[in-house]
């Protein structure tokens, strides 16, 4: 490719991090190649005082950079997985998924207590619904306060808006060499990842075989492999943020398990269950968890809640 390759990418600290880390890995493959980097702003970054819930939820991490990847602007993207929505736009793809970081979600305390050792009424912030039920599954007595903006942003609220506790994705304070902050790795029994956590995401235009040929040696099967069966389990689901939705999976000698929820904001509600089957049908295995979790009562969580969401928009 003799033009400069340019990589669409969102402006915070930890997007930078992921469309540079895509960048240096692709000149190390491809030593001949220019590259550049375009920061797009999306509607996420500029709604910053409002749930993402009641504004839209996924996708709004996403959609401006896939606009100027079918426009020709950009010719790859770099998302984090976890913002993508179900549906890809027709016209694109996922061009390759590199090898994923850890998963989990991380707690960060002011005074380095773990969630089990937070007293009575605690305030812990998260921008998810997801973490929101999960955490008042485990804790009905805490007090959980919405918290927007980039991970800089929520770090530095955990100083000064009074908050006891914030819940993030342990990838990107990772990457950001942000370790030494965590207090506690979330055991997965009391909080479920988001269905991508810690994977990247590069989107690429369809029939573009050169590009696509770039991308592919940054591929990692197993990733992909798991990470498409925890997508066909939210696809089939339909969810977004706007519903607390959960998934991970694994694979271990051969065989690929995943573990899914649905629960109602509240948490008082929790449907969890776990299924495996053989690793080339990931994505069969996740639309039947799925359709498992839809008969045990996912579905009328999911009507309530967006019924409730549709009343909000309204009032």
């Amino acid at each position: 490719m003799d033009k400069t390759l340019k990589i669409g990418t969102r402006g915070s600290k930890l997007a930078l991090w992921q469309a540079n880390w895509v960048k240096s890995s692709l000149e190390v493959k491809h030593p001949s190649l220019s590259i550049e980097l375009e920061t797009i702003t999306t509607k996420g970054d500029k709604i910053l005082d409002v749930p993402l819930a009641k504004v839209g939820g996924k996708g709004l991490f996403v959609k401006e950079i896939e606009e100027a990847l079918l426009d020709g602007r950009v010719d790859l993207a770099v998302h984090s997985m976890k913002d993508m929505p179900g549906d890809i736009p027709k016209g694109l793809c996922i061009g390759a998924i590199p090898q994923r970081e850890i998963p989990q979600d991380v707690l960060i305390s002011r005074n380095k207590k773990r969630l089990s050792e937070l007293g009575h009424g605690a305030r812990i912030g998260t921008s998810s619904l997801r973490r929101m039920a999960q955490l008042l599954h485990a804790r009905p007595d805490l007090v959980v306060l919405p918290l927007r903006g980039n991970l800089d942003t929520r770090l530095k609220k955990l100083e000064t808006e009074n908050l006891d506790a914030i819940v993030l994705a342990a990838a990107g304070v990772k990457r950001l060499g942000l370790e030494n902050r965590i207090t506690e790795y979330l055991d997965e029994n009391i909080m479920l990842p988001a269905v991508g956590q810690g994977a990247l995401c590069i989107e690429i235009r369809q029939h573009d075989p050169e590009v696509e040929s770039i991308v592919k040696t940054l591929e990692h099967h197993q990733t992909r492999t798991i990470i498409m069966g925890e997508r066909a389990f939210l696809n089939r689901l339909e969810g977004g943020c706007q519903v607390p939705i959960a998934a991970h999976g694994k694979i271990e000698k051969n065989i690929f398990t995943i573990c899914g929820l649905v629960a109602t904001i509240d948490g008082r509600t929790l449907i969890k269950e776990t299924l495996s089957g053989p690793i080339d049908s990931p994505e069969i295995i996740g639309v039947k968890l799925a359709e498992r979790l839809v008969s045990m009562g996912a579905e009328t969580i999911m009507e309530n809640l967006k019924a409730d969401l549709n009343l909000n928009h309204e009032r």
